[in-house]
């Protein structure tokens, strides 16, 4: 094929095109602001090399899925995201969502949970049990997962700050379900370099949480194979404003530098890198999105192949968990969000995702309720079983429009690349608050826009409809509060103080020399102490972070 013929006749085209038709007013553009031409032909696509640029399902360079049957084979896991109030009201939402055809757990937690803080806390009050589940202690992880096997079901954990201390909670209920650590499955958010950036709930400096990831790499490869270590997450990136291409770009350099971590702390990139996954964003942009996840399997596939020498073909894998977009939805006419994540939903199946959650339709004014949550998983059982988009592996594999918003993500992931390296690195940019000043500089470009109504959504800036919608919505009151302060009491009566104390030491030894912390975090679980005893005593060696003040 001739592409310099080709592109001169379809400059030709689009010229007589403009003179017999005008175009609507209207901003015609992707989400992230890049042009979108009115038809797209090989020629955009460039000297393409099929087998150097696609490939095939389950083959390098895995652009077109990871697996060779892909949903032929196995549907992805249909994960709902859940949690609040006490373990006990979320145990029974988790035999809920079980029994009505949810194949794995995700779970949410309250925010004191998420910032190491134990529900007695000063810091805690007013928030206990409010947007997730309260967790203190194994004891809570216990009552959260009484009668559900964990040699069974695959479970998600969205926590990053005290990662480790929740999984150590994890590991010790099952040991007491009497399941050993190598037959659990599940992952582990454990992205505390996209936390500096976007989502800012940590508890330790840069250097020490790093630290933690790497001993949980390394304990993880002996002691519990099947877990993933990391979920390297682009969410909470493009939730806070970002671009795809900025989530793609700071997202894959984000799991880069956990394996240079990795190496650097003296392991074999192929002991670890095959349980690392990722957390993708699926926003409203169709064909971006679907473009976003092809062109993460494919750089990260050359970068563990060609820059770090991985060769086993399970670290060339981009594996990934997908989330609809929650900045998507609208507290105006709420049952539009139905729709807006039923088509995030096909987007992210169109893009191989293998564990999907889908969010409800009235998550911006509170937590799911039980009705909300199952027409949620209900859109990803038609998809699955209705639609046929699941009979062929990428169909839309092919499409020069797809294609070159693939190449066209691609390219602009590695310019970030480099301007990442420019700025001394990905720790080196979070310090001096490059990540967060360009995110917030597209947030600010794609707010400005609606307000200008360039671009609609539709009953906030154009449909919109007086009055408001009234529909049921959760309410979490002070009674979890309440009750976790009571357990806690009641706990700390009843456990050994003996073995607390010598657990916690026996803890703030190896955090203040090189030994791995993981035994000795599973050790303190076991001993019942709770998760501020644990994240304070880390706090004493680590020190904590403050965030320096940016100007944007």
């Amino acid at each position: 094929m001739d592409l310099g013929h080709l592109k001169r006749e379809q400059e030709r085209w689009e010229a007589r095109a403009r003179e017999r038709s005008t175009d609507r007013k209207e901003l015609f553009e992707t989400i992230s602001g890049s042009p979108v031409r009115p038809l797209y032909t090989p020629a955009d696509l460039g000297e393409t090399d099929y087998e150097r640029d696609l490939g095939f399902p389950g083959e390098y360079p895995f652009t077109r899925g990871i697996r060779h049957n892909m949903y032929r084979g196995r549907l992805w896991t249909m994960r709902q995201f859940s949690g609040y109030g006490t373990a006990a009201e979320t145990n029974r939402r988790y035999h809920y969502l079980l029994e009505h055809g949810q194949t794995g757990l995700s779970v949410a937690f309250d925010f004191p949970t998420l910032m190491g803080y134990d529900s007695d806390h000063a810091r805690s009050r007013g928030e206990v049990g409010k947007c997730g589940v309260a967790v203190d202690s194994l004891k809570d992880m216990e009552v959260l997962f009484h009668g559900i096997p964990l040699q069974k079901i695959s479970t998600s954990m969205t926590i990053n700050g005290p990662a480790v201390v929740l999984f150590a909670f994890y590991v010790a209920a099952a040991e007491k379900q009497g399941v050993a650590p190598g037959d659990i499955r599940g992952t582990l958010q454990n992205d505390i370099l996209k936390e500096y950036m976007a989502q800012h709930a940590w508890c330790f400096p840069p250097e020490p949480a790093l630290r933690l990831i790497t001993d949980l790499m390394a304990y993880c490869a002996e002691s519990v194979p099947q877990w993933n270590t990391i979920s390297i997450s682009g969410y909470h990136i493009r939730e806070a404003g970002s671009t795809a291409a900025q989530e793609l770009a700071f997202t894959l350099a984000d799991g880069l530098e956990y394996v240079r971590r990795g190496i650097a702390a003296g392991m074999d990139v192929d002991d670890f890198a095959p349980r690392l996954s990722f957390f993708w964003d699926c926003h409203l942009d169709f064909f971006e999105e679907i473009a976003k996840m092809r062109a993460a399997r494919r750089i990260w596939a050359r970068e563990m192949r060609e820059t770090f020498g991985a060769k086993d073909p399970r670290s060339w894998m981009v594996r990934f968990h997908t989330q609809t977009a929650g900045v998507s939805l609208t507290a105006q006419q709420p049952e539009n969000n139905i729709v807006r994540t039923a088509f995030e939903a096909l987007a992210a199946v169109l893009g191989g995702t293998q564990s999907l959650h889908t969010n409800a339709m009235d998550e911006t004014l509170a937590l799911p309720t039980e009705k909300s949550a199952k027409i949620a998983l209900r859109s990803q059982q038609i998809i699955a079983h209705e639609l046929g988009v699941t009979h062929t592996m990428d169909p839309l594999g092919g499409s020069y429009y797809v294609e070159a918003l693939t190449n066209r993500l691609e390219k602009e992931a590695y310019e970030y690349f480099t301007r990442i390296e420019e700025h001394g690195g990905v720790v080196a940019a979070l310090e001096e608050g490059w990540f967060q000043n360009e995110i917030a500089r597209s947030a600010r470009k794609y707010q400005a826009e609606l307000e200008a109504k360039q671009r609609i959504i539709v009953g906030v800036n154009r449909y919109v409809e007086e009055g408001g919608l009234e529909i049921p919505t959760l309410y979490i009151g002070e009674e979890a509060e309440a009750s976790q302060s009571a357990s806690l009491k009641a706990l700390r009566k009843d456990r050994d103080p003996v073995e607390v104390e010598a657990s916690l030491e026996a803890l703030r030894r190896a955090a203040e020399g090189t030994e791995n912390t993981i035994p000795h975090l599973i050790r303190s679980a076991h001993a019942y102490c709770t998760e501020g005893e644990i994240v304070g005593t880390l706090k004493g060696v680590f020190g904590e972070y403050h965030e320096p003040a940016y100007t944007f």
